[in-house]
């Protein structure tokens, strides 16, 4: 390595992945270890601990040439301490103060945020946002994140908790979100919601089920968002309709990020957001319908650059901040 490098550390509840990206945004060496997060703070770090030191063992050189090392941690959490507060799916952390435990043991500035923010910041600096100026990103999977970046630097509000637009309610009477209110697009459109939206059309024996029925090996209750991708693209009309309804919810609720933000650009990523990328035609052609923007359909709707790397690109543009 013959130049600067950043180091994106990814922590979730099962793994935490490390990677090395080089100025361009390639990642250039990735790695990954199991992620204890039933015993104590101290057994949680050695985690995060062991996956920093497999880079620096396949890559000597590193630690010399890092600006920094960024870290995704899911929250709630402080950017401003480096503190974790008390993730749901990381009881072993509670008020752990993380950026400090990693600048204590590797003696490297760290800084911290969430995975949405920070895989809005990589798409801005090196990827589908990069020629843009106002990035809004959405990640779509078993939730939905989102971030704002402005002329490449994160928008986190007064208090760090700005653009949680994944809890925007399109429908006050609409299903409870698991952050207590109702109608939130996350309760609407996201991967759970699609399944869900799929197991009921088949519960009123809806006779173009026999797809999805086949692909989840006639287990009705363990229907999938990948199963309704699967069938879809084999040609499924049930499957094409329940993605569509998904996407005009979707349109919904972007028209109103529209009218709040109207962004340069809206980049959507995980892995629901590529299945949906399907229907940004769809989509934009329908946006005028819910936004009072005139030019609302200048705004371009694109795919992320980063699929699975998102955690390790954001924790690594995170550290150039």
């Amino acid at each position: 390595m013959s130049e600067k490098a950043f180091l994106g550390v990814d922590i979730g509840g099962t793994k935490v992945a490390a990677g090395l990206i080089d100025p361009n945004g390639k990642i250039l060496f990735r790695t990954a270890a199991l992620m204890n997060v039933t015993g104590t703070a101290a057994q949680g770090f050695s985690s995060v601990r062991e996956a920093i030191e497999a880079v620096f063992k396949a890559h000597p050189a590193a630690r010399d040439q890092l600006h920094g090392i960024g870290v995704c941690s899911p929250g709630p959490l402080d950017q401003n301490t480096g503190v974790v507060v008390n993730p749901p799916n990381l009881p072993c952390w509670r008020n752990f103060p993380l950026a400090a435990e990693i600048q204590r043991s590797f003696g490297i500035t760290a800084k911290i945020d969430n995975d949405a923010n920070a895989a809005a910041l990589a798409e801005a600096i090196w990827g589908a946002g990069q020629n843009y100026q106002n990035i809004f990103y959405a990640t779509i999977g078993t939730g939905i994140g989102t971030g704002l970046v402005l002329g490449k630097r994160i928008y986190r509000g007064r208090t760090g908790n700005a653009v949680e637009a994944g809890h925007l309610s399109i429908d006050f009477r609409g299903p409870q979100c698991g952050c207590g209110k109702r109608g939130c697009i996350e309760a609407l459109a996201s991967g759970p919601a699609i399944a869900a939206r799929a197991r009921s059309k088949i519960a009123i024996s809806d006779p173009r089920a026999k797809t999805l029925i086949e692909l989840a090996s006639g287990r009705v209750d363990q229907i999938t968002t990948e199963h309704v991708g699967a069938a879809f693209h084999r040609g499924d009309d049930l499957a094409k309709e329940v993605l569509e309804e998904s996407a005009d919810l979707l349109t919904v609720w972007l028209g109103n990020v529209i009218d709040i933000l109207e962004p340069d650009v809206i980049v959507v990523g995980g892995g629901v957001g590529e299945l949906m990328s399907e229907f940004f035609k769809r989509i934009q052609e329908q946006l005028p319908q819910w936004s009072i923007n005139p030019r609302c359909t200048e705004i371009p709707l694109v795919k992320a650059k980063y699929g699975t790397d998102a955690g390790i690109a954001g924790a690594a543009a995170l550290s150039m901040q």
